[in-house]
């Protein structure tokens, strides 16, 4: 016969009969508890969640671009700054075929209009070019310096304008 009586108890001691019975208690009342809390208990949310502050934070954009902002004050810009910060967006690639800084074949036809009818496109807008390039702090002065230095990039022989009188008291201000 084998040792394994199968009708005996694995509770050997009255210390372990004692434990058992308070488990077999304890165990089905704190469950009850808990669904009960589960069930009837809303959950809590940080009072300091609902401030315009803190619904601001949570809602601001995770980056910002600012395309063209000024790095000096309108009517100071060189045409070289110009052209980095606002028209090399879609010169420097010929996005919707605009003509690729530098390119002499892009900017042949252009060049022969001359600086006044490039000036003035420019100023006013052309094919899926904005007016100004998009950057509407720009003077008529600084688009013609920008276009003078990407038409003179392609090989042309413009002379960037000189800031206006206006500008010039404007800067010593």
């Amino acid at each position: 016969m084998s040792d394994h009586d199968e009708h005996s108890s694995f509770i050997k001691t009255p210390q372990q009969l004692i434990v058992v019975i308070l488990a077999a208690f304890l165990v089905p009342i704190i469950g009850i508890i808990m669904l009960v809390q589960l069930v009837t208990g809303r959950p809590g949310a940080d009072p300091a969640a609902m401030t315009p502050e803190s619904i601001a934070e949570r809602i601001k954009p995770v980056s910002g671009i600012e395309i063209g902002a000024p790095a000096a004050a309108p009517g100071a810009r060189s045409g070289e700054a110009i052209v980095k910060t606002t028209c090399s967006a879609c010169h420097a690639s010929g996005v919707q075929k605009a003509p690729k800084i530098g390119d002499k074949n892009d900017w042949a036809p252009r060049i022969k209009q001359g600086l006044a009818a490039l000036v003035q496109s420019a100023t006013k807008g052309k094919g899926a070019m904005p007016p100004k390039g998009g950057d509407a702090s720009l003077t008529e002065v600084e688009v013609a310096r920008a276009v003078a230095f990407m038409a003179n990039s392609a090989g042309a022989g413009f002379k960037e304008p000189a800031a206006a009188p206006a500008e010039k008291k404007k800067k010593s201000k």
